[in-house]
């Protein structure tokens, strides 16, 4: 079973991704002139507005994050706290003493020891100096690196810059597709799974999971109120079995329900991930201190068995600037396109580059959860079950649904599925492989 390419011409090296953008947002207008419900759009931004100030408070409410804010060097990290490779520790340990830095070794991940300073520190400048080998005369630089919290600047990572609206209820599975993704598990580190997923959707999530204590979503702020990224775990979980009806899910929590997370949660997450997960769906990441691949996931990523795929999203921040995991060689990087009118087109937030290897349809309905979600002097939107959402995450939900059913249909080993659907032409030198 082959990814799907459409059949009206595709874009080829020849067309830039700035005129792919340009008929894009033609197509939108084109779209909503006519009354066309294929690529949802919307008249204004101020609901994403809304919605990113929710999330901006949310994260200027945690103390446990602070920003690095250099134009175009953007990225979030834990104060305090600074990552060295094992091997390196005790170099920079000393390097560090010998600057007057109290720092002790605190527990560590991943091949990472994670050193704890005993007061607020510029650790940015600390790593900027550790990675400059006039520092280190006759010898290897030491591999350092901040703690990444693993969301998107500008937009959240792991969820689009859009809120989510309510949803129409899914049609049951087609029994005649019950086979694709039979005998596969895909792991989903995301928010983790309501409470009442399965009873709520039993036709698409009842008998697909195994309800765990330490898997739940928190979901909500109080009562029945959301998180800005509650339910999100949930939503991508219905996007895995509508791509492939017949796979098993196991949702691990590595994201808290307001969108935040970083690279040991990550880890954690993976870690506990069941021996049967041969797909791992990361619809999450972050940028990186100068944009250097993430230490402890790359080593989490090396670790996981041969046979295995790994896939992340590219990120909602529109931009050709890696995100971390997805941007790793043996992960499967996925990018949003939108259907409209005049055809497939890259979706504006997302993420593009020549180090993205897929892209896929950002725009889903899913399963979802019961709540209300409020917006800074916008309309509170009210769910029921079911949603409609729009990001990256949701692109690589369906990619790592149908990479499934790549496997069943050719009796593959996940690893195997992820270099056949590699092996098709690419849709566009930004967006990688087209999967319908």
């Amino acid at each position: 079973m082959s990814p799907d390419h459409p059949a009206a011409p595709r874009p080829t090296g020849r067309l830039s991704r700035r005129r792919l953008l340009v008929t894009s947002a033609l197509a939108a207008v084109a779209s909503l002139a006519t009354g066309s419900r294929a690529a949802p759009v919307r008249a204004d931004g101020a609901d994403d507005a809304a919605y990113q100030r929710a999330f901006d408070e949310a994260l200027a409410a945690d103390k446990n994050v602070r920003r690095h804010t250099t134009a175009g060097r953007e990225f979030l990290y834990r104060p305090r706290q600074l990552l060295a490779a094992d091997a390196d520790a005790q170099r920079v340990t000393a390097w560090l003493r010998a600057l007057g830095h109290a720092v002790i070794a605190g527990d560590g991940f991943a091949g990472v020891t994670r050193l704890l300073f005993d007061r607020e520190t510029d650790v940015p400048a600390l790593v900027a100096k550790l990675r400059d080998p006039q520092q280190w005369p006759g010898q290897p630089v030491p591999k350092a690196q901040p703690h990444h919290v693993l969301l998107g600047l500008g937009n959240i990572m792991g969820n689009p810059g859009s809120p989510p609206s309510a949803g129409i209820a899914l049609a049951p599975p087609d029994p005649n597709r019950l086979g694709e993704g039979s005998g596969v598990t895909v792991g989903i580190c995301d928010t983790g799974m309501w409470r009442q997923a399965g009873g709520y959707h039993p036709q698409w999530l009842g008998a697909a999971y195994l309800p765990e204590a330490d898997d739940e979503d928190p979901l909500y702020v109080h009562t029945d109120v959301l998180a800005p990224q509650g339910g999100h775990g949930t939503f991508v979980a219905g996007v895995v079995r509508q791509a492939a009806p017949g796979v098993r899910v196991d949702p691990e929590q590595a994201l808290t329900a307001t969108g935040l997370g970083d690279e040991a949660s990550v880890v954690a997450a993976m870690a506990r991930l069941a021996p049967a997960v041969s797909v791992v769906n990361l619809s999450l990441g972050g940028f990186t201190q100068g944009d250097q691949p993430s230490l402890p996931l790359a080593n989490a990523v090396a670790a996981l068995p041969t046979t295995s795929a790994v896939v992340a999203a590219a990120g909602n921040a529109g931009t050709s600037r890696p995100i971390w995991p997805a941007a790793l060689s043996r992960v499967v990087a996925v990018a949003a396109v939108s259907q409209g009118s005049a055809g497939v087109l890259p979706a504006t937030y997302s993420g593009y580059g020549p180090w993205v290897d897929v892209c896929a349809v950002g725009e889903r309905t899913s399963t979802y959860v019961e709540g209300q979600l409020p917006l800074p002097g916008r309309p509170t939107r009210q769910f029921h079950g079911y949603a409609a959402w729009a990001g990256t995450s949701f692109a690589t939900a369906h990619v790592s649904g149908r990479l499934t059913a790549l496997m069943t249909a050719g009796g593959l080993s996940a690893d195997a599925a992820r270099l056949a659907l590699l092996a098709a032409p690419r849709w566009h030198p930004d967006y990688g492989v087209l999967v319908g």
